[in-house]
């Protein structure tokens, strides 16, 4: 018996599906990568350190407790509508003069509260604000870690 010998081809490989799937990837990666991504608040973080600062000025402190009352330099303001902070702020700021805004408010605050202080001072002109705090029980004990 006699068999016929087939001819062999080389396998073809076609390679458009690859090169598809390629640029879609590469047109994926080139939309969810963010070249720049710039802030849309300008935020002026206090520096932290051992040391306190010696300013020339004191600033002011804007006191807030734990139901959300506010003390300007430590005298109570009426209530806790935006118009009444401004004033009260307005009575301690000399106009014209730049002035740092202390934030001490308690931890059990709401939110909404702080929110609403860094608004009237924003209002003001008041560009400089710090959040005070006190340092953690665990740091004090061990200042060498």
């Amino acid at each position: 018996m006699k068999l016929r010998q087939s001819q062999r081809q080389d396998p073809d490989i076609n390679l458009t599906s690859l090169i598809d799937v390629v640029f879609l990837l590469l047109i994926f990666f080139m939309v969810s990568t963010s070249f720049n991504r710039e802030s849309e608040i300008s935020v002026d973080l206090p520096e932290a350190s051992a040391q306190k600062k010696e300013t020339e000025q004191t600033p002011i402190e804007l006191t807030i407790d734990r139901q959300g009352v506010f003390y300007v330099n430590g005298k109570r303001v009426v209530n806790t509508q935006a118009a009444t902070i401004i004033k009260a702020l307005k009575l301690v700021i000399n106009e014209g003069e730049q002035v740092t805004l202390l934030i001490s408010a308690d931890g059990q605050t709401p939110h909404q509260a702080v929110v609403t202080a860094m608004d009237a001072a924003r209002t003001l002109g008041i560009t400089h604000m710090s959040l005070a705090t006190k340092q953690s029980s665990a740091q004090q004990a061990s200042p060498n870690q």
